[in-house]
């Protein structure tokens, strides 16, 4: 009676338990399938994957051997793979199910200032850690602390980071990051091995850009690729987002200069050399017509500013004279942009500059 009682219940329960199953395996491939950003998609996640910092690849790969890791400081523009770097060795040390325990990662969106870094960062530093891993493998007996955009640390808090860096020097690896290495105080530079990290050349990027454009099925030629590269100047993650925003506008359609262009927020080459023909003309109502129209476009003025250096300096139009006094109105009103003047009026002014050069030799 009781096996009777028992079967049928055991064959109920089969259904249950493959629903529950599937309706698992469905929300996982739902997980799997929610959309991210490429940039995170193909951040590397191991440190043979970073591309072009060979030197610094090599000291985290002897660290990874078993080596020990010293305290240390990665500078250089951004989008060269600095904080991707720190990540993927922490990640590569200390596998997924220890790596939240073991790395404490601070950004310049949290607060940074003295009190944090007495409190949070000293307390984590202070806990120790095994050297067993769950899935056998060898793992440090220490933790990371990875301060991000460290540059924008108070000098106080800089100053009160290093006395931590050598009291717990047994237990903790600290990893600053920055794009400016003249902003972190002589003591902590002196503490850490200093890696500079170079912007991406372009055969690298044109590669990386071309791997995420075939994994996506992304049509885009390789003009697009080598003129992409070219408005990144050497930063991968600001290629990769403009490669991702182009993809989404063109909606499977093949992707050209032009819309590289658009997106950017380039100025077009045909209208700084309209600019610079209404500057010739010697005709300062036309250039003011030009000028307003720049605005209006929605172009920025800083961009121009980029843009035109590279137009004059180039050109073999101009003497070297006239390239000189440009260069130095255009280093003027660059410096007026950034302490927040009228673009409009830094734009007339440059332009009424670059008209009287231009003119006073016809």
């Amino acid at each position: 009676m009781q096996a009777f009682l028992k079967g049928p219940a055991s064959i109920s329960t089969k259904p249950v338990a493959t629903k529950e199953k599937s309706a698992a395996g469905s929300s996982g491939e739902g997980k799997r399938t929610k959309p991210i950003p490429w940039v995170e998609k193909y951040r590397p996640k191991n440190v043979d994957e970073v591309a072009f910092q060979d030197e610094v690849v090599a000291v985290l790969k002897k660290s990874l051997e078993g080596a020990d890791l010293p305290n240390l400081l990665f500078y250089g523009p951004p989008g060269t793979g600095k904080t991707s770097t720190i990540l993927a060795a922490a990640r590569e040390l200390f596998g997924p199910d220890l790596f939240r325990q073991r790395v404490l990662e601070l950004n310049a969106s949290d607060e940074r200032g003295i009190q944090v870094i007495r409190e949070k960062v000293k307390a984590f530093a202070q806990l120790t850690a095994s050297g067993s891993r769950s899935d056998g493998k060898m793992c440090p007996p220490f933790k990371i602390v990875i301060l991000d955009e460290a540059d924008s640390m108070t000098s106080a808090a800089q100053a009160a980071l290093r006395r931590t860096m050598e009291k717990e020097s047994k237990t903790t690896r600290f990893c600053l990051i920055c794009n400016y290495i003249s902003r972190i105080i002589e003591p902590l530079t002196s503490r850490c091995s200093k890696f500079r990290f170079k912007p991406l050349s372009d055969s690298i990027q044109q590669q990386r850009l071309l791997d995420v454009s075939e994994k996506e099925h992304v049509k885009i030629s390789n003009e697009a690729v080598s003129y992409l590269v070219k408005v990144s100047e050497g930063d991968l993650r600001k290629a990769i987002t403009f490669l991702q925003s182009a993809t989404r506008l063109m909606g499977g359609k093949e992707i050209t200069e032009k819309i590289i262009t658009e997106i950017a927020g380039v100025i077009p080459k045909e209208t700084i050399d309209e600019l610079l023909l209404g500057c010739q003309s010697g005709s300062f109502e036309k250039l003011e017509t030009l000028a307003k129209n720049l605005i209006n476009e929605g172009f920025a003025v800083a961009q121009l500013v980029n843009q035109l250096h590279d137009t004059i300096v180039e050109s073999e139009d101009y003497s070297d004279k006239q390239k000189s006094a440009i260069v130095e109105k255009l280093a003027e009103v660059d410096k007026c942009l950034a302490d927040g003047a009228d673009e409009f009026l830094q734009l007339m002014s440059l332009c009424a500059l670059v008209m009287q050069q231009l003119t006073q030799n016809i």
